[in-house]
C-alpha cells in the first residue's frame, strides 16, 4: 500500500513522500503498515543514545539524575562518561536547583526522572529555579503517559505537557519514536533555554529513520489528505497513521496525518496550513484532553482560523495499572478511538 497516489517506496523499503507532497522536506518512513516487521523500540533508549553522543561532542554536557538512570536510560551515559555524570539520590527538587546552578557555570545539564516526579513534584524549582532564571537546563522527563502500565496512576504522567508549556521561556518536545527521540537530544543539547523532553518508558513503533529530517520547532507532516487533519505527538502519531490508513479505505476519508512533535513553540504555521485545507482538526495525544497539545492547537484556532476539532486523549481521569496498550485503547488513545474522532470532525465540517 502506498501513503498517497505519488509515494512509493524505495529499495530498501524506506516510504518517501516527494517534496511535491510534502510542500516543505522530503520526509523518509519505514512501512509502518508492516506490523510483524516494524521495529519496537522504547522512546527512552533513543534518550540514553542521544546523550552519550552529545556528551561527547560537547564536554559541558553533564548528565545529573535521581536514582533513575537505568529506568531513564542515562546508565550509559554514566558508564560512557562518568566525569560528565553525577548521583544525587532521589531528590527531585534539589536535581533542579543543583542542575540551575550547573548551568550558570556554562555546562549544559540533563537532569532525568520519572516526568511524574520531575517536572511533576519539582514544579515549583522548574518555574522560578530554572525558567525564571532562563538556565539553560534540560529536562528529561521518562516514564510519561499511560504506557507505563503496571505502575500505576501514581506513575503515570498525563498532566505534564500542560504544567510545563504554561511556563515562559519553556521549549516543550515530544518525539514521535526512538529515533526522533535521539536527534531531539542532540537538538535540545545544541539549542539554548529551559527545555523539557517527554518519552516513554513501553516498546513503540518506530516509524522514522536516519534521514528523516527533525528541527525543533517544525511540525512534520507523514501524510497528507484533504478532509481531516490529524495532529498528533508522542508515540501516538503511529496511531494515527494506522487510523489514517484504514479510514481511506472504510471510509473513504483521506486525512493528514501531522507530527507535531514541538508543543512549545509549535509550529503554527504548518498547523494553519493542513486546517484550512481539511476545515477539520482531531489532535491525538497520551496525556490529559484538557490544557495539553490539543487545547494549544485549539487555541491557535480559536485565534486565527476557528473549524471543528476533536480531541483525543485521557478524558479527566487518572490512570491505572494494566498492559501498556491495553490502557492506550481503555482511555480512549487506540486506532479505533482515533478513527471515531476523525468521522466526527469530518460530519462536522459539513
Amino acid at each position: 500500500m502506498w501513503l498517497c497516489a505519488s509515494c512509493k517506496p524505495n529499495a530498501n523499503g524506506l516510504w518517501r513522500v516527494p517534496k511535491t507532497v510534502m510542500a516543505a522536506e522530503t520526509m523518509q518512513l519505514v512501512n509502518y503498515l508492516d506490523s510483524e516487521g516494524i521495529k519496537q523500540v522504547p522512546t527512552r533508549n533513543g534518550f540514553g543514545e542521544g546523550l552519550i553522543e552529545a556528551g561527547k561532542r560537547d564536554r559541558n554536557v553533564i548528565g545529573v539524575c535521581a536514582d533513575l538512570s537505568e529506568s531513564t536510560r542515562m546508565e550509559g551515559f554514566k558508564k560512557a562518561l562518568p566525569e560528565q555524570y553525577i548521583e544525587i539520590g532521589v531528590s527531585e527538587q534539589l536535581l533542579v536547583a543543583m542542575a540551575a546552578g550547573l548551568a550558570s557555570a556554562g555546562k549544559i545539564p540533563f537532569i532525568a526522572s520519572y516526568a511524574m516526579f520531575n517536572p511533576g513534584r519539582s514544579w515549583e524549582q522548574v518555574r522560578t529555579t530554572m525558567a525564571l532564571n532562563e538556565t539553560n537546563v534540560k529536562i528529561a522527563g521518562a516514564h510519561a503517559g499511560v504506557s507505563v502500565g503496571p505502575d500505576g496512576a501514581t506513575h503515570q504522567a498525563i498532566e505534564d505537557i500542560a504544567i510545563m508549556r504554561v511556563i515562559p521561556h519553556m521549549t516543550v518536545v515530544v518525539p514521535c519514536d526512538s529515533v526522533q527521540t535521539r536527534k531531539a537530544t542532540l537538538a535540545v543539547a545544541e539549542r539554548w533555554g529551559p527545555t523539557y523532553l517527554r518519552f516513554g518508558r513501553e516498546k513503540s513503533a518506530v516509524i522514522t529513520t536516519e534521514e528523516t529530517p527533525f528541527e525543533i520547532g517544525k511540525a512534520q507532516v507523514f501524510r497528507e489528505g484533504n478532509d481531516v487533519a490529524i495532529v498528533a505527538c508522542g508515540i501516538l502519531v503511529y496511531n494515527a497513521l494506522i487510523a489514517a490508513h484504514q479510514l481511506q479505505e472504510e471510509d473513504g476519508i483521506d486525512c493528514t496525518v501531522v507530527n507535531n512533535h514541538t508543543i512549545k513553540p509549535m509550529d503554527d504555521a504548518a498547523i494553519l496550513d493542513a486546517t484550512k485545507r481539511c476545515r477539520s482538526v482531531v489532535t491525538v495525544e497520551e496525556h490529559q484532553k484538557a490544557a495539553g497539545m490539543g487545547s494549544r492547537v485549539a487555541e491557535l484556532l480559536a485565534h486565527e482560523h476557528p473549524a471543528p476539532i476533536e480531541f483525543v486523549g485521557v478524558d479527566d481521569q487518572f490512570g491505572q495499572s494494566g498492559d501498556p496498550m491495553e490502557l492506550i485503547d481503555y482511555y480512549g488513545m487506540g486506532t479505533g478511538s482515533i478513527k471515531e474522532a476523525v468521522r466526527r470532525a469530518y460530519a462536522r465540517k459539513k
